[in-house]
């Protein structure tokens, strides 16, 4: 099978780290970070002069395969841009189950003049799940929503939320509500991004689609998310070395450089394994999408290999660096920090691996 990219997929792999290269460095990252929306609506609009934002969105708007490559540059550079968040993972769902006026909105996401946020996640709710507290209620010819949602990531400078709540005859639907309606409560995560906790107070919905029973959706959009994340993951994870095995080279001691000293470099090899794990692990995910698998189950094995690859990658990444490398001036320590963000967004590795331990009864044995 060949794994190589295309002449396509590399130029649009070049073009956005070209783009974010030229955004961001250690120094102009923090400061954008630092702000009150934490991005760069500028490039924000960039990202969508060159069709980033509308991926995926229709047949010839690029496929999983191209998400990988562009999300892989964007967890290299470690840009804070809500892609996944504001655009690409939201805005799938309205693809697959809106209207034709709701999927009209689909151009202004991809524009970068619309921001989207799915409010999916719940306090005490341990993911993945499609069951949620939120109530949805018919009110005459419109619906009404009560609940909260939190972590809800991107929720702080989102333009229109899509609410998974349930419904009165079982299930649970997706409504697209104005935030300008609800109560957000914006707070800055550990890793330098932006979520917002919201409660919904009987405000007013408008269903995505029709207002059925749409779990299995919200689980393709989970998985869906799942996948980019390990993506970004997998950008991250790459720099991080690169960063650690230049240090090695550079960096002496007793008059030679780290790299002479063989314990070192073994454990720079360790960090080189478990990359090249996460790699076949996140193409495995985009390969089954681009297949139009969207087995909850392989997104949980990708992501336990992925949080497992990352925890051993940033954590060796920091050791070998030694001090420097939690100083909030050098970068490895900000690709730790976003590794350990994504392993515990829509389920921690022990999550995922309670998820494949309740499917061991589904499998036969085998006996001699």
């Amino acid at each position: 099978m060949d794994f190589q990219l295309t002449d396509e997929q590399v130029l649009l792999r070049d073009t956005t780290r070209d783009l974010l290269s030229q955004a961001y460095d250690s120094e102009s990252r923090l400061r954008v970070v630092g702000t009150e929306l934490g991005w760069n609506r500028e490039v924000w609009s960039q990202l969508a002069e060159i069709g980033i934002l509308g991926m995926g969105f229709g047949e010839d708007s690029g496929g999983q395969i191209e998400m990988q490559v562009v999300l892989t540059e964007i967890g290299r550079r470690l840009a804070p841009e809500p892609v996944v968040h504001a655009a690409l993972g939201p805005g799938a769902l309205i693809a697959e189950l809106g209207t034709t006026p709701q999927r009209a909105l689909l151009d202004e996401v991809a524009a970068g003049e619309r921001l989207l946020a799915f409010a999916h996640c719940e306090p005490g709710m341990r993911l993945p799940t499609t069951a949620v507290a939120t109530s949805a209620v018919p009110k005459g010819d419109s619906w009404v929503l009560s609940g909260s949602k939190n972590p809800v990531l991107s929720g702080d400078c989102a333009d229109t939320l899509l609410v998974s709540a349930a419904l009165p005859e079982g299930g649970t639907g997706v409504f697209l509500v104005d935030s300008a309606a609800v109560q957000r409560q914006p707070y800055r995560t550990f890793d330098g991004r932006r979520g917002a906790h919201i409660d919904f107070h009987a405000v007013a919905a408008e269903p995505l689609g029709n207002a059925v029973d749409s779990s299995s959706a919200i689980a393709r959009t989970l998985v869906r998310i799942s996948a980019a994340l390990c993506a970004e993951a997998l950008g991250a994870m790459e720099e991080a070395l690169r960063l650690t095995t230049e240090y090695l080279t550079q960096r002496k001691q007793f008059g030679v450089t780290l790299s002479k000293f063989q314990t070192l470099t073994q454990r720079a090899a360790d960090m080189y394994v478990s990359l090249e794990l996460a790699r076949s692990m996140a193409l495995y995910a985009a390969m089954s999408i681009a297949d139009g698998d969207l087995d909850p189950t392989i997104a949980a094995r990708v992501k336990l290999q992925i949080g497992r690859s990352a925890r051993h990658i940033g954590q060796e990444a920091i050791q070998l660096h030694g001090g420097i490398g939690v100083t909030a001036e050098y970068p490895v320590g900000h690709h730790a920090a976003r590794l350990t963000a994504i392993e515990h967004t829509l389920g921690s590795s022990q999550d995922q691996l309670h998820v494949l331990m309740g499917q061991l009864g589904d499998y036969g044995v085998v006996t001699v």
